[in-house]
């Protein structure tokens, strides 16, 4: 081998041997090229300082001097964010809740601030070198609805939950909700908001507690991802751009059917079946999304499995938080791929939560922290979010935390792919803080320490989504009338049975109630009491709680509840949650202890999902009503309905089975209401004339649109609604219809179309002369106003929009296929006769002349038998063949007469033959003499 080809082969080996050697990297979109402050930070920065920034951390407290770990993991470890919870006591009691939370993370801020001002000596070039600034992520989930939901418990609006706003249906409160969030977060120096929710509860199971429950919007892929758009839209506003917006719990976690915190849910669905349902919502806040501000930042990637993935029902994967190549095929469906282009940034959940644990460590294998950290990040992480970690070596999180980032900056320094990885979900973090902070000084970061965040005009949000999200879900509102025709009376005796809960801001804060034994009583009382009416006496009005309620069903001592209820003629239950079994004991009461409810009002109001109780505990209440959250606005809401001062004006977001509510059934165009149509204007319009400066031009009339042969039009329906009276979903079918009206006549053309904000549209080319109409049904609505213009070659036709009579018959449907033999089965749209026109004509000639054959034989002779047919199929044929042949007025027959038309030429020929046949025999002398 000469020395040339040697070293050539050196060289390709070369070459090739990184590639096979290191460990593959996960294919990531490219970044948008970052901003010059940022790609001059990039190349100062040191190994461990890269690494560090991949991290959110949690801490125990609030101390943040110096000698704490976290002040420690800050200024010596350089981690990019810290996460906030309740349950690491980093809150302190009401009222000084919201002061000492903006004290804190300003502390945090200014020992990231604190860190840099002092030189450093970098250990690679033996130089002084000082720290780079970078702000730290402050991170929290404050998803609504009070205990357990948020973190922050005193000190801000009480939120509703994310299922309460979506019963209303209405996104502009959406983005109220998310605005009043945005700005009190980001007014406590908070800038990482992990919410809101993007699960979609499509078939919810009564018989499952998850840890969604009203964390969602709703049930339906397109209103998940219509609040989800109008909510994040509302955060980045209400913050002013300066929160990170984490949309939960990608790729969607609605079909789970356990708390994540339990064990990895497995859910049985491909991804054709995901893009269809729980990942619709996150597609349309990523590349759908109609503007910037409706982009979210990021995605949080949750630890659930899929099975039949890939197709094949057999093969399960990973949890999608650690498998690479199945978070690489949902992050390659276009519209994630061009959110990753522009910079959207991947966070994995909480790798410490017992779910993971068990998947790496079932029983008592050994738990590595480091093995989970690193798994998470090839899957395609940026961001990993730690949480309170631990390992059987390390039992503390903060020991924990140090393994893991020495960990990295070792696989950094000694792996080039890795680092290559690192430097590419850096640039992404890099660029995310640069884009909420602008610049990274100290006094752009911190906030005013005032403890001041309310919002003025919030509490009107909040009642406005309480009574538009109040809903009726048992009876209907007719029969409801019929059943308690008047509010509770001034002598009536009310008892309140609440389900509560008890809570602590933190281990050393005093005890709360979620939602207080007597908070219904005091809301009537408060409402239509003796000093607001007077409806109420406060002496016949009692209250016990949930576990009362259980001890009575279990035969226990409690004589106080059992004598209200069987003095009382309303008893009024009030249910929060389904963890602990209370749908359960509900059940229990309804149907166990007929002998106390009996010929009395019994109402129950949900201030959780509406979903727990099934048919026979809803037909033994007298009302049932749903309010998806227990915040106070909610508390009077439900008093308000019990006491007819408000309608109920929600609807359920999610399916009820107990009522046969299913969302797929009420998203549908509602079948009672006319889909109104309208013509987009000619694309051929008369000019404006111009006008020159000082003179003035007299006012015209509107030019009617018109329409001649070979003009295209484009046909839209107005908003197409649902059986909510809400849009119907995008995506909803339209079947639009082009007929030609009169006797024979049918449809011509017809398109499909789907709706697009409620609305749908197709165009149509004018072909054919005549009568036409134009009609549209969007199944079950099958009844639409009609465009009709009376269409006349080289003349110019109006149109006229008729509203149809509610008795009208609709339009048939027809597949494409049927459209032909629809529009007319024996006459072409040219008016000549058809295949199938034809063969009738000729069954019709052959019968006939068989049967004159037959009677001139027999009367006659058989030679004129023959002779007889034979005219007659010859008279015949001459008169179909001038319809077949256009000849000069045969299309004009056809076009008003059909196949009718051809077959009554056709006798008429056979008729003219018979004619000549009578002539012939005359003339031969032989009306009777003539022989075989």
């Amino acid at each position: 081998m000469s020395i040339k080809k040697t070293l050539s082969l050196v060289l390709l080996v070369c070459l090739l041997l990184p590639s096979m050697v290191l460990q593959p990297v996960p294919v990531s979109a490219q970044t948008p090229t970052p901003p010059p402050s940022v790609a001059r930070l990039l190349d100062t920065l040191t190994p461990e300082e890269r690494v560090g920034q991949l991290f959110l951390v949690t801490f125990n407290g609030t101390d943040t001097s110096a000698e704490s770990q976290i002040s420690d993991l800050i200024t010596n470890h350089h981690i990019g964010g810290v996460v906030l919870q309740a349950e690491n006591g980093n809150f302190v009691p009401a009222p000084d809740t919201i002061n000492q939370l903006q004290i804190m993370i300003n502390d945090l801020q200014r020992t990231e601030w604190e860190a840099t001002l002092a030189a450093g000596f970098d250990s690679q070039t033996g130089q002084q070198a000082r720290k780079a600034y970078i702000p730290l992520f402050v991170g929290i989930s404050q998803n609504g609805d009070g205990y357990p939901g948020d973190q922050i418990l005193n000190g801000l609006t009480p939120l509703p939950s994310a299922m309460a706003v979506g019963a209303t249906w209405r996104p502009d409160l959406a983005q109220q909700i998310g605005a009043i969030q945005g700005q009190e977060l980001s007014a406590l120096g908070i800038n990482l908001l992990f919410g809101p929710s993007l699960d979609v509860v499509e078939t919810p199971n009564p018989n499952v507690v998850s840890d969604i429950v009203t964390r969602s919007f709703g049930g339906d892929p397109f209103w998940v991802g219509e609040m989800g758009l109008a909510y994040i839209d509302g955060l980045h506003t209400g913050s002013d751009g300066h929160m990170l917006v984490v949309a939960k719990h990608f790729p969607g976690r609605g079909g789970s059917d356990r708390p994540l915190e339990e064990e990895v849910a497995t859910v049985r669905k491909s991804l054709e079946q995901l893009k269809q349902i729980e990942l619709a919502p996150f597609m349309a806040v990523t590349g759908d999304a109609p503007d910037p501000l409706s982009v979210t930042d990021a995605l949080l990637v949750s630890h659930i499995r899929y099975l039949g993935f890939q197709g094949n029902i057999r093969a399960t994967t990973r949890p999608i938080s650690f498998d690479q190549s199945a978070l690489a095929q949902i992050l390659d469906i276009p519209q994630f791929a061009t959110w990753r282009e522009e910079g959207g940034i991947m966070i994995s959940d909480d790798l410490s939560s017992r779910a993971v644990r068990n998947f790496y460590a079932p029983g008592t294998e050994t738990f590595s922290p480091r093995l989970v950290a690193r798994d998470a990040f090839f899957a395609g992480n940026d961001l990993l979010y730690l949480g309170n970690i631990s390992s059987n070596e390390t039992a503390d999180t903060y020991s924990t935390i140090l393994s893991v980032l020495d960990f990295f900056a070792q696989r950094y320094r000694e792996d080039p792919a890795f680092a290559f990885q690192v430097d590419a979900a850096l640039e992404r973090i890099l660029v995310k803080k640069n884009h909420i902070f602008e610049r990274f000084l100290l006094s752009d970061v911190t906030v005013p320490e005032n403890g001041q965040v309310q919002v003025e005009p919030s509490s009107q949000v909040i009642l406005e989504v309480a009574r538009r999200s109040a809903t009726l879900i048992s009876p209907g509102t007719q029969e409801l009338a019929e059943v308690i025709p008047s509010p509770p009376g001034i002598r009536d005796r009310l008892v309140f049975i609440t389900d509560t809960a008890s809570y602590s801001q933190c281990a050393e804060c005093p005890v709360q109630p979620a939602l207080a034994v007597d908070a219904l009583k005091n809301a009537v009382l408060r409402l239509y009491g003796l000093a607001s009416g007077g409806q109420v006496s406060e002496a016949r009005l009692s209250s016990f709680t949930f576990d009362d309620l259980n001890l009575l069903l279990e035969g226990g001592e409690v004589p106080q509840i059992e004598r209200a209820i069987a003095s009382a003629g309303w008893v009024v239950l009030a249910l929060t949650n389904a963890d602990r079994g209370q749908p359960e004991l509900v059940s229990r009461f309804l149907s166990g202890r007929q002998d106390l409810l009996r010929e009395k009002h019994t109402i129950l109001f949900s201030f959780t999902a509406p979903y727990f109780l099934d048919a026979t505990d809803i037909s033994n209440l007298t009302a049932y009503f749903g309010l998806y959250s227990k915040q106070p606005a909610f508390i009077d809401a439900a008093a308000r309905l019990l006491y007819q001062e408000i309608t109920p004006l929600g609807y359920s977001p999610v399916s009820i089975p107990g009522t046969g509510y299913d969302m797929i059934e009420v998203t549908t165009p509602n079948p009672e209401q006319v889909i109104r149509l309208a013509l987009e204007p000619p694309t051929s319009v008369p000019e404006t004339p111009e006008v020159t400066p000082g003179t003035t031009l007299t006012p015209q009339p509107t030019a009617v649109p018109l329409y001649r042969i070979g003009d295209s039009i484009t046909v839209h329906t107005g908003e197409i609604i649902d059986h909510n009276n809400n849009i119907v979903p995008d995506g909803t079918v339209v079947r639009f219809s082009m007929l030609l009206s009169g006797e024979g006549r049918g449809i011509i053309q017809q398109a499909d179309a789907v709706t697009t904000a409620g609305v749908a549209q197709a165009s149509f080319g004018l072909e054919t002369p005549g009568l036409i109409e134009i009609h549209a049904i969007s199944e079950p609505a099958t009844l639409s106003e009609v465009i009709q213009m009376d269409v006349s070659s080289g003349q110019a036709s109006a149109v006229t929009v008729i509203a149809p009579v509610q008795s009208e018959t609709p339009i048939p449907t027809s597949t494409p296929a049927d459209i032909e033999e629809e529009k007319d089965r024996f006459i072409s749209p040219d008016g000549f006769p058809r295949f199938s026109g034809w063969i009738i004509s000729m069954l019709l000639l052959v019968g006939s002349i068989g049967l004159l054959y037959w009677v001139v034989g027999r009367m006659v002779s058989l030679t004129w038998g023959v002779r007889w047919a034979l005219c007659a199929a010859l008279g015949g044929l001459i008169g179909f063949n001038y319809l077949a042949l256009g000849l000069p007025g045969s299309l004009n027959w056809t076009s008003t007469g059909g196949i009718l038309t051809v077959l009554i030429l056709t006798f008429v020929g056979e008729l003219f033959g018979m004619f000549l046949a009578w002539i012939w025999m005359l003339g031969s002398n032989g009306s009777g003499s003539q022989s075989n």
